[in-house]
């Protein structure tokens, strides 16, 4: 019961501010928290890769948006790389659901079923904004497993 009810309580930690420290790419960043370093993934999205079109833009794109400032993480877990997975908010902003409105986001389907992200995707795509002015965008996963298929393998 004990394990339980901590399980709870680290996914519904209370939100926190701090200040944006870097740019990694266009869902990943890191801010100064509590004395140290914390990698930030945004969740239900998915930007290109750094790489792949728009990739650079995507990453500009965040950067204008909260490079150097404070932001609330509204963490939600952690991925398999360790890094925080939040909404991440400019005031009221939701930068998650703004890289999508932008069209330097993909809603990440695979791990999200939020209607919200969804409808804002349709928004953009519709409008031609970002990514979505390229006639045939790849999706960063697609794009991921066309790269990996491009290593040669070890035998």
């Amino acid at each position: 019961m004990l394990i339980l009810f901590l399980l709870i309580g680290l996914l519904q930690s209370k939100p926190y501010t701090a200040e944006v420290t870097s740019i990694s790419d266009g869902d990943t960043f890191k801010v100064l928290h509590e004395g140290r370093e914390v990698r930030i993934r945004l969740v239900n999205i998915d930007c290109p890769e750094k790489r792949q079109p728009f990739g650079t833009r995507a990453r500009q794109e965040l950067s204008k948006l909260i490079f150097s400032k404070r932001v609330t993480i509204h963490a939600k877990g952690k991925d398999r790389y360790g890094r925080t997975l939040a909404e991440v908010y400019v005031g009221k902003t939701c930068i998650n659901k703004l890289m999508v409105e932008r069209g330097f986001a993909w809603h990440f389907k695979k791990y999200s079923s939020d209607k919200e992200y969804a409808l804002l995707e349709l928004k953009a795509r519709k409008n031609k904004s970002g990514l979505w002015a390229d006639p045939k965008p790849i999706a960063p996963w697609d794009w991921r497993k066309m790269q990996s298929q491009k290593k040669p393998q070890v035998k």
